[in-house]
């Protein structure tokens, strides 16, 4: 018997956390306008969760009134329910499959676009960015890199790290397939590092919601590598329409997880890679 109450008891505080997982997402959107309330639940609550527990705080509903009246508590919120940053050349295997797959499949264009939706940080733009520098692409090759924060696309905009970090990078930059030295790709002033200004000239730098927003331009190659584990099944869904209706035919999508020969979309792309989510579009 104390056993399932026990059990009883549990199931109703889930239920109760779900309902104020569901008030405190309704009030982000209906306050701030960004609209988490159709990722995946279980992401969501992880997130929510480290949230609460570097705050101290013991309830969902707690949290909800400081992001609702306590200034700066939503802006560490957005930042947390947002795509965590990546650090430089932090995948070797990633980056060597990017340096083959856009090294060959961006020649033929005279002026190719790379788009990275819900860009990790730095770590993932400044990758790319030495990446086709590396395979002399980048004076012709355009980076388009979007955030649904705004306060985030700022702030990447200034960014640097710390010159230091540049030595214990080195190793993944060498296995990625990288023949030089990484420090002669930045600049330093400070102790901090930031990537030479040729190179970063090619980023651009803005805010674009997957959520909401629609298609904005025609890429060569669309990277997304982490977000949509984080969408539910509708949003993915309507993620992926996004990301056709952008990707130019014969263009290279590079997602986080692979595309189910089920889905609506699986027929117009051909698999690079076996077992890998890269894939060109051909209808």
């Amino acid at each position: 018997m104390a056993a399932l109450n026990a059990r009883e008891g549990l199931a109703v505080e889930l239920a109760v956390e779900e309902l104020e997982i569901e008030l405190l997402l309704e009030a982000v959107f209906q306050r701030y306008g960004f609209d988490f309330r159709d990722y995946e639940r279980a992401a969501v609550r992880h997130k929510l969760h480290a949230v609460m527990a570097a705050s101290e705080l013991a309830t969902v509903s707690t949290l909800q009134e400081r992001v609702l009246h306590e200034p700066g508590a939503a802006s560490r919120l957005l930042r947390a329910l947002s795509v965590a940053p990546s650090a430089l050349f932090d995948d070797p295997e990633h980056t060597r499959l990017l340096r083959n797959v856009l090294g060959t499949s961006l020649r033929a264009s005279p002026l190719p676009k790379v788009w990275l939706p819900e860009c990790a940080g730095i770590g993932q733009a400044w990758t790319l960015a030495i990446v086709l520098a590396e395979e002399d692409l980048y004076a012709r090759t355009e980076i388009h890199a979007t955030l649904a924060n705004d306060e985030l696309v700022a702030e990447m905009r200034e960014a640097s790290l710390p010159y230091d970090e540049l030595a214990a990078l080195q190793e993944n930059y060498a296995q990625s397939g990288g023949n030089g030295n990484l420090t002669e790709y930045f600049e330093v002033n400070n102790g901090q590092a930031s990537l030479l200004p040729r190179l970063k000239s090619r980023i651009t730098w803005s805010e674009y919601n997957l959520v909401t927003d629609a298609s904005f331009n025609e890429f060569n190659a669309i990277i997304c590598r982490r977000a949509l584990l984080d969408f539910g099944p509708v949003l993915r869904q309507r993620a992926l329409r996004l990301f056709h209706d952008s990707l130019a035919r014969f263009g290279v999508l590079g997602l986080d997880c692979e595309l189910p020969a089920s889905d609506s979309l699986a027929e117009n792309y051909q698999p690079i890679f076996p077992n890998l989510p890269w894939y060109k579009r051909i209808g």
